[in-house]
């Protein structure tokens, strides 16, 4: 069950539900901040969904993808420039610590106004301040009504952020597979592959 997995204690029951993960996808997610199982946690209420998808569906394969022919504007002319990025394909932002990453990527997606892109903010272990801080400016740039924010801060369970960018892909794989364009900034990984050592090492398993 997508339930909360914390109110299970030593010696009590629970069954499978026999499915695989899954959250609920509609265009009703626009806007919205969600968690990791798209759970809204804004205080908005509800989000009306009728679709479902898997949290971890397998990528199309080579054959069926298209190769990049388009340029994704970012609005920043030194990227644009030098660096452009084409719609399909990935890109590693890397930098130290206070560098403007995030900064870069929230000024892409703001600068996704009038492309008809959806994006897809995903903040994998920062703190609720920060996330708080991005969905205000996204919501004074106008940016939140083609954008869903999904967030699982830094004192979430490890587990729900290492599960974090799959469900933000999953919700960007519906608008895909709708033949929308779609932009997914992932801030940032490297929190979600710690989330997945401390996994590994409860579980016993080599990271």
């Amino acid at each position: 069950s997508t339930g909360d997995g914390r109110t299970i204690q030593e010696g009590g029951s629970v069954r499978a539900t026999g499915k695989i993960a899954q959250i609920p996808v509609s265009e009703s997610f626009l806007g919205r901040v969600v968690n990791a199982l798209a759970q809204p946690i804004d205080g908005k209420g509800q989000i009306p969904a009728s679709e479902f998808r898997s949290i971890e569906s397998p990528a199309p394969g080579i054959i069926s993808r298209r190769s990049v022919y388009e340029p994704l504007q970012t609005g920043l002319i030194a990227i644009d420039s030098m660096i452009p990025i084409g719609r399909g394909q990935r890109e590693l932002i890397i930098g130290d610590r206070q560098t403007g990453k995030t900064a870069v990527a929230t000024d892409t997606i703001s600068n996704q106004r009038g492309q008809k892109v959806i994006c897809i903010y995903v903040a994998i272990g920062q703190k609720a301040s920060s996330v708080a801080q991005v969905v205000d400016t996204f919501r004074e740039r106008g940016a939140l009504e083609y954008t869903i924010v999904v967030s699982e801060t830094a004192n979430s369970p490890a587990t729900l952020q290492y599960l974090a960018p799959y469900t933000g892909a999953a919700l960007a794989e519906y608008f895909m597979y709708g033949q929308q364009h779609t932009l997914i900034v992932y801030d940032d990984l490297s929190k979600q592959a710690q989330a997945y050592r401390q996994m590994s090492l409860l579980l016993r398993r080599p990271p």
